[in-house]
């Protein structure tokens, strides 16, 4: 029986790397901004660690770069854009898409985004 608990609890260890590295790649982004209007691109997630990564979006004209960060279903990243410094808070879903909200420090509201990996 020990064997058994030690073999699924390597199994197991053994998964954990696979799905952390699942996240990086390249993504569509569609999102709203605070007023409801909406924004399209392009975002790239490489990961730095099994649980760390940088992102870079290219959407609506203009780019930004950000840090990430992924515990279990949870993945945010802090990003500037221009002189602005922000945040967003993604869940994961089970066909790969991230559904977020992000807001930039100092303003009232949030904005959406959605990013959705590239096959």
């Amino acid at each position: 029986m020990r064997k058994f608990i030690f073999s699924v609890a390597l199994l197991g260890l053994a998964a954990m790397p696979a799905a952390a590295q699942s996240i990086g790649g390249t993504y569509d982004v569609a999102g709203t901004n605070f007023d409801g209007s909406a924004y399209g691109g392009e975002a790239t997630i490489t990961l730095t660690s099994g649980t760390t990564c940088t992102i870079h979006w290219e959407t609506g004209g203009s780019s930004s770069d950000g840090i990430c960060m992924r515990n279990d279903d949870a993945f945010s990243a802090g990003y500037v854009l221009g002189k602005e410094i922000g945040l967003v808070v993604y869940k994961m879903q089970e066909d790969g898409s991230l559904h977020g909200l992000w807001t930039i420090a100092g303003k009232d509201g949030n904005g959406t985004e959605v990013l959705t990996p590239k096959k």
